[in-house]
C-alpha cells in the first residue's frame, strides 16, 4: 500500500471531519513548489492562505528556527527572551508609532479575541463589525465574524454585536454611537472573496470612531506582513487605527499572532488580565523577525506591487474573468459564473494550488518571493483551465 493511500484511510480513522477529507497529502516543499506523497509537484499559489510569505523551507527561516530551538525553545511568559522583544520592537518600528505596544499570541482568532477583550476596558460593550467579514472561529471571534453559515450552528453567540454592510459608511454611521466600544473591519475582506472597500472608506471610519470615542480595530491577519505591498494593508489611506491584529504571515510559516495597540489613549492590558502559554515563544518570534528582515532588506514589497499590476492586466484579459480585485499578492479573480470550486479542482489536477472562497471567486495569495516566471506559469495554466471548464 502506498503512503498516500494509507494516509487517506488514516485521516477518517483518526481526525475530526471539520475540514472534510483532503484530496491531496503534501510531503515537502521548497519555495513555491510543494510535493505530495506520490511525488507530484504543485505550484503553491495559496501560500498556506497568505501565511508562507517566504515560501517553504526558506533558508533564512530554517537558520533562524534551527539556531533558536538549539538555544532556547520555550520559556513561558513568566520570563522575557531576546527574539520576542526584538520582534515587538520591529513591529513598533513598522507602525511608525513609539506608543505601540504588542501582545503576542498564536493565531488571528486569538489576536481578535484579545482585541475584543481589550474593548471591554472602555466600559462599553457594543461592537460593530461587517457582513461577510471573517475574524476567526473561536466563540468571541466567531461572534465578530459576519458569515451566517459559520455562526448559526453555534448560537447563542456574544450579544450586542451588530453587522453592517462592508464599505457602506452611511450604514456604519447609523450603527456607531457613544455606546459603541469598538468597530472592527478588515482592510480587505479575504474569506468573503477578496473584497476591497471604496477609496476613503477606512479614512471615514477613522473620523467616525474618533468623533464617538470608539476603538477602531483593523484585522490585518490576511493583509499584513507585506501581502498587499505595504506592511499592514491600510497605509494607502494614511490613517492609524487604535488596534491592529496580525497573524498568518507574521510567523513566516510558524504559528504566531499579535495584537498591537496604538496611541497613548488606547487601553492596554495590565498584569494578570490576559495571557497565553505559547504566544510569542522564542522559536516563532525568531522566525517572524527573520521574515521581516528578509522582506525589508530585499525590497520585496516593491515587487509585490509590480506583480499585482502584471496579474491584474493579464488575468483580466482572460475570457470568463469578470474582474481581478485586491491589492498586492492578495487577489480575488472574479468569474462570470458559479464554477470556482470546479476550476480550483482542475487547477490542482494541472499542478497549481489555489482557493475558491465562494463559487464565483478564485483567491490567490502566493509567497511574496514568487518569480515572474512563476507568475506567468500560473497565468498560462489558469487560462488553459478556464477554457476547459467553459467547454465542460
Amino acid at each position: 500500500m502506498s503512503l498516500s493511500k494509507k494516509r487517506a484511510i488514516n485521516w477518517t480513522d483518526v481526525m475530526q471531519n471539520n475540514y472534510g477529507e483532503p484530496k491531496i497529502t503534501l510531503h515537502s516543499g521548497k519555495g513555491l513548489i510543494v510535493t505530495d506523497v506520490d511525488g507530484k509537484k504543485y505550484l503553491d499559489f495559496l501560500g498556506g492562505i497568505a501565511t508562507n510569505v517566504l515560501g517553504h523551507a526558506h533558508p533564512v527561516i530554517v537558520r533562524a528556527v534551527s539556531k533558536q530551538v538549539a538555544t532556547l525553545g520555550h520559556v513561558s511568559n513568566f520570563y522575557s527572551h531576546p527574539s520576542g522583544v526584538a520582534l515587538a520592537e520591529k513591529l513598533q518600528e513598522l507602525t511608525g508609532d513609539n506608543t505601540a505596544r504588542v501582545f503576542f499570541c498564536n493565531s488571528g482568532a486569538e489576536a481578535n479575541e484579545a482585541a475584543l477583550k481589550l474593548s471591554r476596558k472602555t466600559g462599553r460593550s457594543k461592537i460593530v463589525a461587517t457582513k461577510g467579514a471573517f475574524h476567526g472561529r473561536t466563540m468571541g471571534a466567531l461572534s465578530l465574524t459576519g458569515q451566517p453559515s459559520k455562526r448559526n450552528p453555534f448560537k447563542p453567540l456574544l450579544k450586542k454585536i451588530k453587522h453592517v454592510t462592508f464599505g457602506d459608511i452611511s450604514e456604519m454611521r447609523k450603527a456607531v454611537n457613544s455606546k459603541t466600544a469598538m468597530v472592527i473591519v478588515e482592510p480587505i475582506m479575504g474569506e468573503a472573496g477578496v473584497v476591497v472597500p471604496p477609496l476613503g472608506y477606512l479614512k471615514e471610519l477613522r473620523t467616525l470612531c474618533s468623533e464617538n470615542g470608539v476603538l477602531l480595530v483593523f484585522d490585518c491577519v490576511q493583509t499584513g506582513m507585506g501581502r498587499t505591498g505595504t506592511w499592514f494593508g491600510f497605509e494607502d489611506e494614511k490613517i492609524r487605527p487604535d488596534v491592529i491584529t496580525l497573524a498568518k504571515g507574521l510567523g513566516g510559516g510558524l504559528p504566531l499572532g499579535a495584537m498591537i495597540t496604538l496611541g497613548s489613549n488606547s487601553p492596554r492590558f495590565e498584569p494578570g488580565e490576559h495571557g497565553t502559554t505559547f504566544g510569542g515563544n522564542p522559536v516563532a518570534t525568531a522566525a517572524g523577525l527573520a521574515a521581516i528582515e528578509y522582506l525589508a532588506k530585499n525590497r520585496i514589497l516593491a515587487s509585490v506591487k509590480s506583480y499585482e499590476k502584471r496579474l491584474k492586466i493579464k488575468l483580466g484579459a482572460i475570457r470568463g474573468v469578470s474582474e481581478v480585485r485586491g491589492r498586492g499578492l492578495l487577489l480575488g479573480i472574479g468569474l462570470d459564473g458559479s464554477y470556482a470550486k470546479a476550476l480550483a479542482s482542475k487547477l490542482a489536477d494541472r499542478g497549481v494550488l489555489v482557493n475558491a472562497p465562494n463559487e464565483e471567486t478564485i483567491r490567490i495569495a502566493p509567497a511574496l518571493i514568487v518569480s515572474t516566471l512563476q507568475i506567468d506559469k500560473f497565468i498560462n495554466v489558469f487560462s488553459q483551465c478556464m477554457q476547459e471548464v467553459e467547454r465542460g
